[in-house]
């Protein structure tokens, strides 16, 4: 795969590639939390489109391939969300992508359960994971990303226990749906670019966060 993907990377006509970044923690424990759905999200887009994540690349769970002509990296750094830039930085250099061709995947509390938004750029919003792949982007911002929507702690519930807590059914049912969505509008993205994917599902997500916003969902 490698020879057969540097071949077409470097060919002139080859399409520029892509990283998808998914944070989360690494290991059993945090499986299925809340705080681990930019992995599922990896997960899920590398099984549709038979991308095998059976590598270590700069301390990420790393596969790579093709959608259609564009060639993509997929990666899940295993440094523990906190410093995930320390994965994602070299990566990014490794390949000498620009920013605007690293996209990072995250969970979102301040999005309903199960709703998403593809942004080109923006802060940090108190995520770590973000925080940390800001930094070591030499605070550069302009990276875009896919933002999965976890909904809020219940009353006076610590955010961190929630971020670390497993999605009950119904949640997870809407989280499940959100994958299979992700995976649409990444191939979106892949085959029509950057405006189009944005116009089409940021529409079609604000509906849906409309039709949402009065549900909680723990």
């Amino acid at each position: 795969m490698l020879n057969r993907l540097g071949r077409r990377y470097f060919c002139t006509a080859a399409p520029y590639p892509w990283l998808f970044v998914g944070l989360g923690n690494p290991g059993d424990k945090y499986k299925g939390t809340r705080h681990n759905v930019g992995f599922e999200m990896i997960d899920v887009f590398a099984n549709s489109q038979g991308i095998e994540m059976s590598t270590v690349h700069c301390k990420a769970i790393f596969g790579q391939g093709f959608v259609g002509e564009v060639p993509v990296f997929l990666a899940k750094p295993q440094t523990y969300m906190n410093l995930s830039g320390e994965s994602t930085g070299p990566l990014a250099a490794y390949y000498k992508l620009p920013l605007n061709r690293v996209l990072v995947f995250h969970d979102d509390m301040n999005l309903p359960c199960g709703v998403l938004r593809l942004h080109p750029n923006g802060g940090h919003g108190c995520h770590n994971g973000v925080k940390s792949v800001m930094y070591h982007f030499r605070g550069n911002r302009e990276f875009p990303r896919l933002r999965i929507g976890i909904g809020r702690p219940p009353g006076q519930m610590d955010p961190k226990a929630f971020l670390l807590q497993k999605f009950n059914a119904m949640a997870q049912g809407r989280i499940d749906a959100a994958l299979q969505e992700g995976v649409d509008i990444l191939k979106v993205l892949l085959s029509k670019g950057w405006a189009e994917s944005t116009r089409r599902f940021n529409s079609e997500q604000k509906y849906k966060h409309m039709r949402l916003e009065t549900t909680i969902v723990t």
